[in-house]
């Protein structure tokens, strides 16, 4: 069975260029077999692995102390 999605052209344009003789589900799979991410199928991955193991720290520290306020807060 297939399923319809929509991509943005410009993604689109990038698997075209990747596919070659094989299908585009062919693509994605691979790309997601490979320990890729589907950011990386995508064309998403707006930071490297040191920017987004930084910018990850962050978020979870930042999540830490809201969920602290909220609990403190509450009692």
């Amino acid at each position: 069975m297939s399923k319809k999605i929509t991509i943005s052209d410009g993604v689109y344009r990038r698997l075209k260029r990747e596919k070659g003789d094989r299908s585009f589900s062919e693509v994605i799979e691979e790309k997601l077999d490979s320990c890729g991410t589907l950011a990386e199928v995508s064309g998403q991955q707006l930071f490297d692995s040191e920017t987004a193991d930084r910018v990850t720290d962050d978020i979870e520290s930042l999540s830490h102390g809201a969920v602290e306020r909220v609990a403190d807060e509450s009692t």
